[in-house]
């Protein structure tokens, strides 16, 4: 595959579907913009708390239409369990979804776009804070 690939996570789909980033920005001719699972998860849950359920779900619905869907596996589980040891290890813990979405990352060797500094606790993930491709770094 030619062009660039990344995994958006929740914080950045959020600003897609409320269009503080343009969706342009990130799905495009020249690059595959992946969700993970738990990001679906955590979007239909604020659509479904929100004030406009049926709207919400809409607008993810199309947003899941202009990606391509990571799923969790047997050997996601893997990736999630020494992530998660590891950090335990260091005393540096991070939100459960937060672990799923960086082992689905590390797994695929994909990187997140995200505003969460949490994520740079990760080893073997590499995560970008813009659009630029050549920004990415990974973690060691």
């Amino acid at each position: 595959m030619t062009g660039d690939e990344f995994a958006i996570d929740t914080n950045q789909a959020i600003a897609v579907l409320n269009k503080r980033i343009p969706s342009g920005a990130l799905v495009s001719e020249n690059s595959v913009c992946y969700l993970p699972i738990p990001v679906i998860g955590e979007l239909r849950f604020g659509a479904l708390n929100s004030d406009r359920v049926e709207e919400n779900l809409e607008r993810i619905d199309k947003l899941i239409m202009d990606c391509r869907v990571l799923p969790v596996d047997l050997e996601t589980t893997e990736y999630y369990a020494r992530i998660r040891r590891d950090l335990r290890q260091q005393g540096t813990p991070i939100p459960a979804n937060d672990l799923w979405i960086a082992a689905i990352c590390v797994q695929h060797n994909i990187p997140i776009v995200t505003a969460d500094g949490h994520f740079d606790l990760v080893p073997g993930l590499v995560i970008r804070r813009d659009d630029k491709p050549d920004r990415s770094q990974p973690n060691s």
